[in-house]
């Protein structure tokens, strides 16, 4: 459906925004992608990237009503595999698995498959058969030594099904190639990997911000200390004055020189801050 001039423009600024902001900031996307709805709703592309941002938001509901619209519209199969997911999203892992045998899996592409396949994975473990969810990963896909988009993700949701099933050993092996496969970050295969090797995380940052805390608690500590200290001046304890009023003695009276007097430089560098121990 073509729009006019404006409008089109006006729609394509809406749909770049919740491309741009899907990843980092969901809900933000989210405000766009109903822009963009309400502008055009009878645009395919307009109603597929309402879908992603409803998806990212976990409203599956919402984002299969706009996949099958945007299905309608086009007729194409590529949204199978995440109107499926939405399906597992929805609390009905069967309908999920009942996509994954319908005859427009075959219609998919590669990635499309391998989509599908983790997908019907995922059912298998929400309906606790984690057997079954080892089994349909295995695939020539799983196998290959080739790394394509897809690898990294594979290898994990392998990795992970393992784990679950008290496999660690070949957990381990499979998080392992997950990382050496994972070269953008799409999973946090380096993390789980760590774990199952004991390792443990510092965050310095932190660590840092903990000793300031401390050493700000000491310098408090330290001018609480100073305020206690009894006051002179020309020699004669103020306080000490005052005690002896307390006691009902007899205050006398006290000369103080008329001749101005030089106060002295206080170093406060002292009670400062500790230098910084990173």
């Amino acid at each position: 459906m073509s729009l006019p001039k404006g409008l089109a423009e006006e729609v394509s600024k809406n749909l770049v925004m919740v491309a741009r902001l899907i990843d980092e900031d969901p809900e933000g996307a989210y405000g766009y992608a109903r822009v963009a709805l309400r502008l055009a709703s009878r645009v395919a592309a307009v109603r597929e990237a309402a879908g992603f941002a409803a998806y990212a938001n976990q409203k599956y509901s919402e984002a299969l009503a706009e996949f099958r619209a945007a299905r309608r519209m086009t007729g194409n199969v590529e949204l199978w595999p995440v109107m499926a997911d939405c399906e597992r999203g929805l609390g009905r892992p069967e309908k999920a698995l009942d996509m994954a045998g319908a005859p427009e899996v075959h219609k998919l592409d590669k990635a499309g498959q391998v989509e599908m396949r983790l997908v019907a994975a995922g059912a298998r473990r929400d309906m606790d058969q984690l057997d079954a969810a080892i089994v349909t990963l295995q695939s020539p896909e799983l196998a290959s030594n080739s790394v394509q988009p897809w690898t990294a993700r594979l290898r994990y949701a392998y990795a992970d099904a393992l784990l679950a099933a008290g496999r660690e050993d070949e957990a381990r092996e499979w998080f392992a190639k997950a990382v050496e496969s994972d070269k953008d970050g799409s999973t946090n295969a380096s993390d789980r990997l760590a774990e199952l090797d004991g390792v443990e995380f510092v965050d310095a940052f932190d660590e840092s911000e903990d000793d300031d805390e401390d050493e700000d608690t000491d310098t408090d500590t330290d001018t609480d200390t100073d305020t206690d200290t009894d006051t002179v001046v020309d020699g004669v304890d103020l306080v000490d004055l005052d005690d002896d009023e307390d006691k009902g003695v007899e205050s006398a009276s006290v000369e103080v020189e008329t001749e101005p007097v030089q106060a002295e430089s206080v170093d406060d560098s002292a009670d400062g801050p500790a230098d910084d121990l990173r």
